[in-house]
């Protein structure tokens, strides 16, 4: 497997128990819709909680959460929009971000909670 896809599913193991400590329920991991993904989505008290979770070696250049373009945000929307027909669920989405930078001593994560809204894009 390509060391970029390790890493990024080292990135989701570590989020997923970040989130599980947090008191979260997971709903999915790796969700399709069509070519688009959902990393994870989970339940925080009312909210479907979509995940976005961006791994990197180093923030030298910029900070994972960088990587959630508006593009990006688009996909991640529609994605949603159809997991919630899906489940036909009632619950407000919310949309967050985990961004982990891998070191070689430690790890260190930034949850962004309601990272962006879904807009008119």
């Amino acid at each position: 497997m390509a060391e970029h896809i390790d890493l990024g599913k080292k990135g989701e193991q570590i989020a997923l128990d970040y989130l599980l400590a947090k008191g979260y329920k997971i709903l999915e991991t790796n969700w399709h819709f069509g070519k688009n993904e959902i990393d994870i989505i989970a339940r925080d008290k009312n909210f479907i909680v979509i995940v976005e979770v961006k791994t990197r070696v180093s923030n030298y250049f910029a900070e994972p959460e960088m990587a959630v373009t508006r593009d990006k945000q688009r996909t991640l929307v529609n994605a949603a929009n159809a997991y919630v027909r899906f489940k036909r669920l009632n619950e407000e989405v919310r949309f967050d971000i985990i961004s982990i930078v891998i070191g070689p001593e430690k790890e260190l994560i930034n949850h962004i909670e309601d990272a962006f809204y879904p807009t008119l894009m």
